[in-house]
């Protein structure tokens, strides 16, 4: 009989732990070394979702102060201006919170767009000095959301976004939302783009979990435990999910880049909540125990959520 290994380790939601760079990013932003972080960001490989940089800095806690003297001081640093608009979505968002649309007051609505207008004006100067950036309009996809500026806008810049980058993960996951039933769209819109981005990226990419988010939004949107379980029994559900994985986080092309513990750990909890242990067991083996707030906060509080998921796959298959 093998020896027993012990409980598994907790989830890891640091950020910094499945991308190091992290660590240093965050401190460059906190002491504002813009220098340092501008050379390592024009510094990455043709083809990095460069969105997800942006938002690691726009995170850090009073970075705006600096911005604001570097976008005054140069109005035309299309970096800056970006990482500063970034940075006034996330803090209004912060303010709407998550919550559905008829649970946020007047006053949080207000303050909201507030916020989100005084970003766009700065993204709009940002793709005008710079039509190819794509972290700038992946933010104005956030801007044409919370702004409520309806989905041929959002597909207006998506468009201009995939002209440079065709298979740009962030932009694509935030057109997404955009086409859910919550924000507006529907079903069908939601799962169309999904496999179309799938079938039009390169075999490898990250396309593949824009299957799995829009059935996970799917599902999260149906009222009761009994329809959301009929939702996922459904054959094309398992067989769509089979084909996404297949095609992108379990494809040997695979690299694992900015946003891979996203996607794994969605297709770890939809394989969980089917009932594929199998599946669900390698996925959360390809973790590790790497985690991440979507779509584990979906289930729950979000450790409990991934630990009580991860538990039940993995009995007896480690």
């Amino acid at each position: 009989m093998p020896p027993d290994p012990g409980p598994a380790p907790e989830p890891d939601f640091e950020l910094a732990s499945a991308y190091p760079e992290v660590t240093w990013l965050r401190q460059a932003a906190t002491i504002a070394d813009w220098a340092s972080v501008r050379q390592y960001h024009d510094s990455l490989p043709p083809g990095t979702d460069r969105a997800f940089v942006v938002r690691v800095l726009a995170e850090v806690d009073g970075v705006e102060h600096a911005l604001r003297q570097q976008v005054s001081a140069a109005p035309c640093d299309v970096f800056a201006l970006t990482v500063l608009g970034a940075r006034l979505v996330q803090t209004g968002w912060g303010i709407r919170t998550s919550a559905r649309a008829q649970d946020v007051s007047r006053e949080q609505f207000e303050a909201f767009h507030a916020y989100l207008r005084d970003a766009e004006q700065l993204l709009i100067r940002a793709t005008a000095l710079d039509p190819s950036y794509d972290a700038a309009w992946a933010e104005r996809l956030n801007t044409a959301r919370g702004l409520s500026l309806g989905k041929n806008e959002a597909r207006r810049r998506y468009d201009r976004l995939a002209k440079y980058h065709p298979h740009h993960f962030t932009g694509q996951a935030r057109l997404l939302q955009k086409l859910c039933a919550k924000w507006g769209g529907t079903w069908e819109e939601a799962h169309g783009f999904a496999r179309e981005c799938l079938l039009a990226a390169p075999e490898g990419s990250l396309s593949g979990g824009l299957v799995a988010e829009a059935h996970i939004e799917h599902w999260l949107d149906l009222k009761g435990d009994d329809k959301r379980a009929e939702y996922l029994r459904q054959p094309h559900v398992h067989a769509e999910l089979l084909e996404a994985a297949g095609r992108s986080v379990f494809h040997p092309a695979f690299r694992r880049p900015y946003g891979w513990v996203t996607v794994q750990g969605g297709f770890a909890a939809l394989f969980s909540l089917i009932g594929d242990t199998e599946q669900a067991a390698a996925h959360f083996r390809a973790l590790g125990n790497l985690a991440s707030e979507y779509p584990w906060g979906y289930l729950g509080k979000p450790a409990e959520a991934y630990v009580r998921h991860r538990d039940t796959a993995l009995r007896g298959r480690r």
